[in-house]
């Protein structure tokens, strides 16, 4: 019975991953993402219901548009693939199944699920703009509220720990309006520091903490090898002009989804 579940779970995870490519690539063109129709970026083309099945339309065209026959970037069915073998992974690790399925548990996974969405959005869009969009910033500010306020009927949660991120968050909030109004333009670090609180209610402190090592080291890692690469080119740039095209909200986003799901499996 169980194997039915996960061929649904990896369908639903298919069809997020397709949601995601859509809303990396209108949210920062600021092209409406539900009820502007799915279209062609090249030629326009909207596209038919044969079109938009996630995975199975990207093999049967080929990888092209059918009206223009432009190529489709990969990633979108690499995304797609991914969203549903991350949906996978993460449902196995919480050991569930059909037997022990119940209201509190589909409430969760679709907690979960809208957590996840916010956080892949805001890694492909800095992976390819490197800007923390504002308005998924504040979709996942308001799912952490609803989830805080979920918990707190469900459960005994210590809430004043909640009441301190969220202040926190606040703060943050205020002093990147004032930022704002002040360059024209939002803090990418607040944004970043806003993102971590987020991950810290979601998945808890230990994960968040082992996100951010891992990102650090990746980090690292990225800046080392770009120095080796300008020694070989005899192209130099300062560590700081490296830095700011890092896209650190990309990997503290990956970070976090690969160790939560590492400590799932570790602690299952």
């Amino acid at each position: 019975m169980d194997i039915f579940l996960y061929i649904i779970v990896f369908i639903m995870g298919t069809v997020f991953g397709s949601f995601y490519t859509l809303a990396i690539y209108r949210i920062p063109n600021k092209i409406d993402i539900t009820h502007t129709h799915s279209f062609c970026p090249n030629c326009h083309h909207k596209l038919g219901f044969f079109e938009l099945i996630p995975v199975w339309s990207y093999i049967f065209l080929g990888g092209k548009c059918k009206e223009c026959k432009q190529k489709i970037r990969p990633r979108y069915l690499i995304i797609e693939i991914l969203s549903g073998i991350t949906l996978c992974l993460i449902a196995y690790a919480a050991k569930i199944s059909f037997w022990n399925l119940n209201v509190n548990t589909l409430i969760d996974i679709a907690f979960f699920a809208l957590y996840l969405s916010g956080i892949v959005i805001i890694a492909g869009i800095d992976l390819e703009k490197r800007k923390i969009e504002k308005s998924v910033i504040y979709y996942a500010l308001g799912i952490l509220v609803l989830y805080i306020i979920y918990l707190c009927i469900v459960d005994t949660p210590n809430i004043y720990r909640y009441i301190m991120y969220l202040s926190l968050t606040l703060i943050l909030l205020i002093i990147d309006t004032l930022n704002l109004k002040k360059k024209a333009k939002t803090s990418y670090v607040l944004s970043i520091l806003i993102l971590i609180i987020i991950m810290a209610v979601f998945t808890g402190e230990a994960v968040t903490i082992l996100s951010i090592t891992m990102t650090l080291l990746t980090i690292s890692f990225y800046i080392i090898l770009e120095k080796l690469k300008q020694k070989r080119s005899k192209v130099s740039n300062s560590e700081k002009k490296i830095c700011n095209n890092l896209n650190i909200g990309f990997y503290l986003t990956i970070s976090n989804i690969v160790m939560l799901i590492a400590v799932m499996y570790i602690v299952r």
